[in-house]
């Protein structure tokens, strides 16, 4: 008996045979390929100088090796993957908003203060005579978007040499895989997709003032085949901190994260740098009346919107559960199933339903009811049509929801309740509503703070509209989320670090309801 019990306490891998061989080959092959992908990426960000995320790829290779190649720490083997997972799509971009906020991050300061200088003197670039043109082909990164990704000029210099010319300068183009036309213009290349004239149109602002930099000047293109090599008009002086314009004498000095003229007269360099503004992005919602009575005014609607959707869609949910739940119901399977199908229609279709449904002019709302409304350009009409669509979309969840909490209640005390004297209206009062609140209460707090972020029905419908006076910042059906889309993504500047401050005033909210809302839901808990 002792020994029976030495054995079932021991070692883990005292407990089994040996693993099949095949399993070990998989297992070290996995351990492998993790460690020689850990290298890969730890090897491209050291040649992007980001020493923090090498320590952190290393980390988690270290972590991998150590769990995954002992019979050991059998608990950390399920953990590990979920905890990897949890840090990488929840803590991280949370720190990253976070860390966004407190930033000045947006159009015209996106790169560091070293880049946005090279960018200056690169733009700067005039032609010397004489000096040798490249044949020219526009790209992009392979897998970028070709209206947005990374330009990249790829070139042939006058002795047939491939080169590949990006913002931080020219770099050698392998050979191999690359065709080019018989005047050595490149037409393929591995790893990018060459732009065709009119993609490259589309982009000419951009082309306009993107050049590669090289020695003390740089390379940009002349159309859409060739580009030349020239020297820089603007000059940096590094102790001095200064810019200086040699073609106009004009001299260029650090402040705002920009070079502006010493002289306070002209406009500054568009190139600016990403630098830490402290708390200045939400001094900017609390001091700015705009955006504070803006602020203001959204965020009553976005409550009033989330509140106004959990209560609609949860009575209708309910009250429809509690008809089908009646024994004396025929065919329950049948209307249950054709009631949850607006929830297994993809939302993105249904919301652009409805918008066409709501039309002023042609939609079937009007047409249907001789009305004649404006919905989605008059706010309040707006604002009803949005609460009525998203009634549609919400209440088939919240109707198998309490259809199984329903079922859960056992016959015998509906059954108590009967016998003592209560009718049916007192029985959902006093017996049906307290259990199905224990059941359903979180997922309310769930759905609230679902609907308070619900970007894709807002954009879908109205993307915040309509706009009163002409101002088109704020919009009568703005939630807080969509503002701040508005003002990282739209726009002539774009400000990420102001769009993430007013993404953290939202978590802080959502967070903040949650908890009181899970504070009231914990009384539910003695009811049973």
């Amino acid at each position: 008996m002792a020994a029976a019990d030495t054995t079932f306490r021991g070692d883990p891998s005292t407990r089994s045979g040996p693993a099949p061989a095949w399993v070990v080959v998989v297992k070290w092959a996995a351990i492998a390929l993790v460690v020689a992908f850990g290298t890969l990426v730890s090897w491209r960000l050291v040649e992007d100088g980001k020493a923090l995320f090498v320590v952190i790829i290393a980390f988690v290779v270290m972590a991998v090796v150590a769990v995954y190649s002992t019979r050991r720490a059998v608990p950390l083997k399920y953990l590990l993957p979920g905890m990897l997972l949890l840090v990488a799509f929840q803590v991280w971009p949370i720190a990253y908003t976070a860390a966004t906020a407190f930033t000045n991050y947006g159009d015209g300061h996106l790169l560091s203060k070293e880049d946005a200088t090279a960018s200056i003197i690169a733009n700067s670039v005039q032609e010397v005579p004489g000096s040798p043109r490249y044949r020219l082909s526009i790209a992009v990164p392979q897998g970028q978007d070709p209206a947005k990704g990374d330009l990249t000029f790829l070139l042939t210099d006058p002795s047939g040499k491939y080169f590949e010319g990006t913002p931080k300068g020219l770099e050698d183009l392998p050979t191999d895989g690359v065709e080019a036309t018989t005047t050595g213009k490149i037409t393929k290349a591995p790893g990018f997709t060459i732009l065709d004239a009119k993609q490259v149109n589309k982009r000419g602002k951009e082309l306009g003032e993107f050049a590669v930099p090289k020695d003390n000047g740089g390379i940009k293109a002349v159309g859409l085949s060739e580009a030349f090599e020239g020297r820089a008009t603007v000059t940096y002086d590094k102790a001095a901190d200064k810019l200086t314009d040699t073609s106009t004498g004009k001299t260029y000095v650090p402040k705002g994260a920009a070079w502006v003229p010493a002289d306070g007269q002209g406009e500054a360099y568009p190139q600016g740098w990403k630098q830490n503004v402290g708390w200045d992005n939400f001094k900017t919602l609390v001091t700015n009346s705009t955006l504070r009575d803006g602020f203001v005014k959204i965020f009553v609607w976005n409550v009033a919107f989330a509140l106004l959707s959990v209560i609609s869609t949860f009575m209708l949910g309910m009250l429809l559960a509690l008809l089908f739940n009646d024994d004396r119901l025929r065919g329950k399977g049948f209307y249950r199933s054709i009631l949850i199908l607006p929830y297994a229609i993809p939302g993105f279709v249904t919301a652009l339903l409805w918008m066409s449904m709501f039309n002023q002019d042609y939609g079937l709302i009007n047409n249907i009811t001789g009305l004649d409304i404006d919905w989605l350009g008059n706010p309040w009409a707006a604002k009803a049509a949005i609460l009525i669509t998203n009634l549609w979309l919400g209440f088939p969840y919240m109707f198998l929801v309490c259809t199984g909490a329903l079922q859960s209640i056992p016959g015998d005390v509906r059954e108590a309740a009967r016998i003592d004297g209560a009718g049916p209206v007192r029985t959902v009062r006093s017996i049906t509503m307290p259990l199905l609140l224990v059941a359903v209460g979180p997922l309310l707090i769930a759905s609230f703070a679902f609907n308070f972020n619900n970007f894709t029905l807002i954009f879908l419908m109205t993307k915040g509209g309509p706009f009163t006076d002409g101002d088109v910042s704020i919009g009568s059906t703005d939630l807080l989320i969509t503002y701040a889309f508005r003002i990282a993504f739209s726009g002539v500047n774009p400000d990420y670090g102001l769009a993430s401050a007013i993404s953290i005033f939202i978590f802080i909210i959502v967070g903040l309801m949650s908890y009181v809302g899970f504070r009231r839901t914990k009384s539910l808990e003695e009811v049973n």
